[in-house]
């Protein structure tokens, strides 16, 4: 160890976070997470480990950085997005497969049930994760049942000890119907993949609304759940970004210096069109919030005009989504093309600072990350290193965008040809 990360680790605070493993060069080489990062980071340190392929990563390990959080629940989400953006080698080296574990609620099931699962299918279920440890989120799971009830196992309806215990929706006893079952399992999805301020919101909106039409077993259900809600806040916190220091984030920083901002952008959008030849044209907005992906503030659009132009559907979908004034406003916006895109959404960006990943044809993973700035009535041409934070920040929104894009217009190509 030298003896400027020596003097690092001292400085190591027992709070909950998330840490960053670099080597020589400065590449991030292994993300992890931590209840008290004090304790766990200097676990790599000690003398007697035993393990090989951690006595292997401790040899390249030159310096540390690390992100404090409100709680071990956060740490357990930004690990994961963190994963995703720097795709650290040593993640890939230490982790069994098995730790990798995602959420799974089929909801096209009449009764849906909640459970885990290590190899998402191609079901049309909806899978939430993937997450890198397997016991915090199903005490998380455990945590929120007590709030939005829900089965853990293909319905029989017959009536066991969790009816009793409350842990169930009790459709076995005729307590709700499937489909009021199925509006509590979208909030929970929300709440899981997010959500957790706006949906308190709505809560409390329509606990008010329902006691207003004397609606008062509504308006009971209503309030259980909104201040069960409240009371978790004190107890868990999901990916919820407005908690992290932001200036922690050296992608967010790099973002501030080359665009000349006065902070950096807390909220990103990126924007990409999908389409065949004209047809099914689809686009995708993807947020990210303090460097986050916060999927519950993601939209999709289906083109009015469809046809083969990107740049006139880039047009298109900013116009409509400016017309949002209810979704807050972005700090920076990044397009998913260079300077026909730009220059069709230009005139409608004045106040929002916008860029353009110019792939010049090569869409795969290890495309360069070159990115076109308006620069008046110009452009400029910026090459990143493509293992720079800030790259690494841009291909993982692009990335998002490209995915939730392409799926919406496989799901539209698929109906038009079953028709």
């Amino acid at each position: 160890m030298n003896e400027a990360l020596k003097a690092k680790l001292k400085t190591l605070p027992s709070a909950p976070g998330v840490y960053f493993h670099k080597n020589k060069e400065g590449e991030i080489i292994y993300v992890g997470k931590a209840a008290v990062l004090k304790n766990r980071v200097r676990q790599y340190f000690h003398k007697d480990l035993k393990d090989v392929k951690t006595e292997a990563l401790k040899a390249e390990i030159y310096d540390t950085d690390w992100i404090v959080v409100d709680t071990e629940m956060d740490a357990l989400f930004l690990e994961s997005e963190m994963i995703k953006r720097y795709k650290p080698k040593w993640n890939i080296l230490l982790r069994d497969d098995k730790t990798v574990s995602y959420v799974r609620i089929d909801m096209k099931s009449e009764v849906p049930y909640v459970s885990m699962t290590r190899t998402p299918q191609d079901d049309k279920a909806t899978y939430i994760g993937p997450f890198y440890a397997k016991l915090p989120v199903e005490k998380a799971l455990r945590i929120l049942r007590r709030v939005f009830p829900y089965y853990t196992k293909p319905y029989d309806g017959k009536k066991t000890l969790d009816t009793d215990l409350g842990l169930t929706p009790g459709i076995e006893i005729q307590k709700t119907t499937p489909a009021e079952y199925k509006k509590n399992l979208r909030k929970l999805i929300r709440y899981l993949e997010g959500g957790r301020e706006k949906l308190i919101n709505e809560l409390k909106k329509e606990m008010e609304a329902a006691a207003e039409k004397e609606d008062y077993e509504r308006a009971a259900a209503l309030r259980n759940q909104y201040f069960g809600l409240l009371e978790l806040k004190k107890k868990i916190v999901f990916s919820d970004k407005e908690f992290l220091d932001i200036s922690s984030d050296r992608a967010l920083t790099d973002f501030q210096k080359l665009l000349n901002l006065k902070n950096p952008p807390r909220r990103i959008e990126g924007y990409d069109i999908s389409h065949e030849h004209g047809t099914d044209v689809v686009a995708s907005m993807v947020v990210f919030v303090n460097g986050v992906s916060d999927r519950s503030a993601y939209r999709k659009f289906k083109l009015r005009a469809q046809k083969n132009d990107d740049p006139g559907s880039m047009r298109e979908v900013l116009e409509r989504r400016l017309k949002h004034q209810e979704w807050e406003y972005p700090d920076l916006i990044i397009l998913d093309g260079a300077i026909g895109q730009l220059s069709a959404v230009k005139d409608l960006l004045k106040d929002i600072p916008v860029i353009g990943r110019d792939k010049s044809g090569d869409h795969s993973k290890n495309a360069a990350v070159n990115i076109v700035i308006p620069d008046g009535e110009t452009y400029r041409f910026v090459p990143l290193k493509p293992d720079s934070h800030i790259a690494r920040l841009i291909s993982r929104i692009d990335d998002e965008a490209h995915r939730f894009a392409i799926t919406y217009h496989r799901q539209l190509r698929s109906k038009r040809l079953l028709k």
